[in-house]
């Protein structure tokens, strides 16, 4: 599975392929990769507000 596919699937932009095997394991790993993507992206634009309006 690609890079694109995995981060598309995170944030719910495209649905999983139901043929894959999804444990409970698997779950949580892509709940904690889903909230480290989304504070990662969150923490950038805090840094891109700050770089452009707080000079």
């Amino acid at each position: 599975m690609g890079i694109r596919n995995q981060i598309a699937e995170y944030l719910f932009l495209k649905k999983r392929d139901p043929k894959q095997e999804r444990t409970q394991w698997m779950k949580y790993m892509h709940g904690m990769n889903r909230i480290s993507l989304l504070v990662f992206i969150v923490g950038l634009l805090v840094m891109l507000f700050r770089w452009l309006f707080l000079k």
